[in-house]
């Protein structure tokens, strides 16, 4: 049944069966009975087989995974509407070249005498990180992902990240479906025990971890999140600035006191650093020594060119900008055209010009006021690339607009991408979305308030606290390289007790 024209198809469905197992629908068997599916198929191919297998996997993966990009396209559907398609599955033909070299390693090493189980569950974790760095790097829908709802299993990427959690789910799964193809009943058996071993592990560590959680502080930082929920069509419409301004300031204005006021991404309509009286007017509605973290563009003129980057303003009540922080990961096509010189494309979004990257992430410090780690839109779905390694925050601050995916899957995926660095940082997470998914996560990824997608309101709550620095905090995707190699030092150690005990016996 795996063989030939079947075979791909089987390839197409299981990757397909992945997307199932991420949010929003997060029916975790898909995750399991994916990855099993993927290590029988390549069982004994050799690698240029293992390729194919992979891409078609990848593409399953991707296609149905990404439709959502589709939605920005629409916006100005009259310009760009043509592309939705072309640009979905190109995307998703240039992201499936990860799996299927992932594969092809893994049939490599398969047939130089490492386990094909340990052997795909490296090589698709190396891919993953892989497609997170090159070429700015786009790690979405990452494996572990197909965790982020199950949050005792999730509590592991505080020790491994996202990145080693996958590899432990790739290993789980590749054990349990090459245990069916098992020449012999005691290796089944070994495969099976591995499998629940790895399982029993990670959830025991997870519901541990919950369990001996202290309650939540009484005592904290007070904040209003504020979500507008303003179309994208609207957001930049001259005719509708001054209704979508009222609307800000309508929400931020109502009843109720709070140390910190936080806005989406680009929420001002304009350049807010440059604008003296409207900041003056925004000082006026908060309370002594509140602060107001504001989206807002940026512009800077040199002697050569103008400048232009995406930020986050701190305000006080005096007017006056405290810190602020630039954007350092851009979205390509959509913040700026890459190889401008050489592709003839146009920016998704229509502005003034590129914008330029700020320095790396950054922790601010306002007032008497938690140290804030930012990190606008895009950037919250680079594990590891959040929080100012210098200077540790006492939460993850993401101010994001997801008003071009509408209702779509799009911004669900993108909120668990946020949940799962407030679990390997463990940090608090606020996210203050334009029109949703707004939310305030605590340190363990739990969701503890949130306004749905295309609603209006504000969220006023408790700044939950923070844990002290997790493993992965201190070690970053080191953690999940130990993690490989002590795998594959298991193994070898299981070898040479296997090989010693066969030599005792001959004797």
């Amino acid at each position: 049944m795996l063989q030939g024209l079947p075979g791909l198809g089987v390839a197409l469905a299981a990757g397909a069966a992945l997307v199932l197992a991420l949010p929003p629908y997060s029916i975790l068997p898909f995750a399991l009975i994916a990855f099993a599916v993927l290590a029988i198929m390549l069982h004994g191919t050799p690698w240029p087989v293992a390729f194919r297998i992979g891409y078609l996997f990848g593409l399953g993966q991707f296609v149905p995974g990404l439709f959502w990009i589709t939605e920005s396209f629409q916006v100005e559907a009259d310009r760009f509407g043509w592309l939705a398609l072309p640009a979905v599955f190109g995307l998703a033909a240039l992201l499936a070249v990860f799996p299927a070299f992932a594969c092809a390693l893994a049939a490599r090493m398969a047939r130089a005498g490492l386990p094909l189980s340990l052997s795909l569950a490296t090589g698709w974790t190396g891919l993953e990180w892989l497609r997170g760095h090159v070429l700015t790097g786009f790690p979405w829908n990452l494996a572990a992902y197909t965790l982020a709802d199950w949050l005792p299993l999730a509590q592991m990427a505080s020790l491994v990240g996202s990145y080693g959690l996958g590899f432990l789910l790739v290993l789980c799964s590749a054990l349990v479906g090459l245990a069916f193809r098992a020449p012999a009943r005691r290796l089944q058996v070994i495969r099976f025990a591995s499998a629940t071993a790895i399982a029993v592990t990670v959830a025991g560590f997870g519901f541990a971890r919950l369990t001996l959680s202290d309650p939540p502080s009484e005592r904290g930082t007070q904040i209003r999140v504020v979500q507008p929920n303003i179309a994208q069509s609207a957001k930049w419409d001259e005719g509708s600035r001054k209704a979508n301004i009222l609307r800000l300031l309508a929400l931020s204005a109502r009843p109720g006191d709070y140390d910190i006021l936080l806005w989406p991404e680009t929420a001002w309509p304009g350049f807010l650093a440059e604008d003296t009286g409207a900041r003056i007017m925004l000082g006026w509605l908060l309370p002594k020594t509140a602060v107001l973290l504001a989206g807002s563009p940026e512009r800077e003129v040199t002697s050569n060119e103008t400048v232009y980057r995406n930020s986050v303003l701190a305000i006080a009540p005096d007017g006056s900008v405290l810190t602020r922080y630039a954007k350092h990961h851009l979205v390509p096509f959509g913040e700026y055209v890459p190889w401008r010189r050489v592709l003839p494309f146009q920016r998704l979004v229509e502005s003034l010009g590129d914008f330029l990257p700020g320095p790396g992430p950054r922790t601010l410090a306002f007032g008497p006021h938690p140290y804030a780690g930012i990190a606008i839109c895009y950037e919250i779905i680079f594990p590891g690339h959040v929080v100012d390694d210098a200077i540790r925050p006492d939460w993850i601050f993401n101010a994001t607009n997801d008003a071009w995916f509408g209702s779509s899957i799009g911004p669900k995926q993108h909120l668990a991408s946020a949940r799962m660095r407030a679990i390997e940082e463990g940090l608090p997470l606020v996210r203050a979305a334009n029109t949703g998914i707004s939310a305030v996560v605590d340190a363990y990824g739990e969701t503890l308030a949130m306004l749905d997608i295309e609603t209006s309101g504000v969220i006023d709550m408790r700044l939950p606290r923070s844990l002290p620095p997790t493993l992965y905090a201190r070690l970053g995707d080191w953690s999940a390289l130990l993690l490989i190699l002590g795998s594959w030092g298991v193994f070898a150690f299981w070898v040479w007790r296997k090989k010693t005990v066969l030599k005792g016996s001959q004797k």
